[in-house]
């Protein structure tokens, strides 16, 4: 994340400027070369350097936000950042529990992976090894993808992307014609397009708590028992999250839309951030069930906290295409991952530190054990909420009517 977020900028000027097609290509083979060196690592420090270089010379999500909103009709706008937010969060799930299932092979399945072979030598090289296959397809199949930078406005500078970073209102101010003879109007700089900018603030902000929740439940639910935890072992893990990421794919392709265009992006963000919070604050006694009960609760409860912030993503992932022209998209969404890696980056950290000193006081009288943790999540959550009312979240078309 701390690799993604000092280049996410220069990659969505480069997909402005060059072509969504070639940086998401790039993207996807770093993907396969330091993903696979990753599982290879024989220190920590040879980890991190791959870990950071895999991040920095990766900047896919951006351009591929992009891409999504221009191949589909507005209408369909919100299929398009579902597919999109739906396919990280439910990575996001699935990397977990591939990891789960096929790190240390040696000792799981001995009578398939030798100790004496590689996968013994290099007990998480099997799930690198595996999803770099699986992203080589991925690059295999970008052969076959229609560019869509041709959509853009024929006499648009090749460094209007980079200038819409710029501080100062655009010079000209008179209208473009693209090439199917549609007019546009220059949109004002990037940083003052407070639409955009305060959609991305919104973001980061529940990605802060996204990526402290995906690191917390894992490590909560591993945990002993007398820790406030659930004694469970990586493969229950990992199959819970199997679970969580099929019903979370069915919800966001098939039923999402359909909320979407009911409610609008900024109220299912509302909702589901509002209904997100009795949620975690009932994990604590979930851990107090045992057997059938507790699996099915847990499931269910897993299942719906993931539905309920790629909700609230994929509606923020819409705000932000529709705040900008199609020219910024690019460099608008490399702005959102700068920003938001660098929340993705201490999320992480946080939520590992958090859980480590809640666990260590059982008997505190304030929020004793892991009730800290969900009490935290809580909060960041609640913050985000209030920051998707006015005046802070701002809509263009109401922003531009005030103006």
């Amino acid at each position: 994340m701390l690799g993604r977020t000092l280049t996410s900028m220069f990659w969505g000027v480069v997909a402005d400027r060059y072509g969504r097609k070639p940086v998401i290509f790039i993207g996807i083979i770093t993907v396969v070369v330091f993903n696979t060196i990753f599982g290879l690592s024989v220190n920590y420090w040879m980890a991190i350097c791959t870990r950071f270089l895999l991040g920095a010379l990766n900047g896919l999500l951006g351009p591929v936000k992009a891409y999504a909103s221009e191949i589909f009709r507005h209408e369909y706008q919100a299929v398009a950042l579902s597919s999109i937010s739906t396919s990280w969060a439910i990575g996001l799930i699935i990397g977990p529990a591939l990891g789960g299932f096929l790190a240390q092979p040696a000792e799981k399945y001995p009578a398939i992976f030798s100790p004496n072979s590689i996968f013994g030598r290099f007990p998480y090289f099997l799930p690198c090894l595996f999803i770099s296959l699986f992203a080589l397809i991925g690059a295999m199949c970008c052969f076959w993808l229609p560019e869509t930078l041709h959509m853009h406005p024929s006499n648009c500078s090749p460094t209007e992307s980079y200038d819409a970073l710029e501080t100062a209102l655009p010079k000209d101010n008179g209208k473009t014609e693209t090439k199917d003879g549609r007019e546009t109007v220059p949109g004002i700089s990037l940083l003052k397009n407070w639409p955009l900018m305060s959609s991305i603030i919104v973001y980061c902000i529940f990605s802060l708590h996204d990526m402290a929740y995906s690191e917390i439940f894992p490590l909560w639910t591993e945990s002993p028992r007398k820790f406030g935890g659930l004694s469970y072992s990586t493969q229950s893990v990992g199959e819970i999250l199997t679970i969580t990421g099929c019903g979370l794919l069915v919800f966001q392709l098939f039923l999402y839309p359909y909320v979407e265009k009911m409610l609008g992006p900024i109220k299912i963000a509302r909702i589901s951030g509002v209904l997100s919070i009795p949620l975690l604050t009932s994990y604590p006694y979930i851990a107090m069930l045992s057997g059938v009960a507790l699996s099915v609760v847990l499931n269910c409860a897993s299942l719906l906290k993931n539905v309920l912030s790629t909700s609230i993503i994929t509606g923020l992932f819409i705000l932000q295409n529709n705040a900008v022209e199609q020219h910024q998209r690019g460099a608008a969404n490399g702005i959102a991952m700068t920003a938001m890696s660098l929340f993705k980056a201490v999320g992480p950290a946080a939520g590992g530190a958090v859980l480590s000193w809640a666990q260590k006081r059982q008997h505190a009288a304030f929020f004793p054990g892991v009730q800290l943790v969900f009490f935290i999540l809580n909060v960041i959550e609640a913050i985000g909420v209030l920051m998707t009312f006015k005046p802070f979240l701002a809509d263009r078309s109401q922003y531009e009517s005030l103006n």
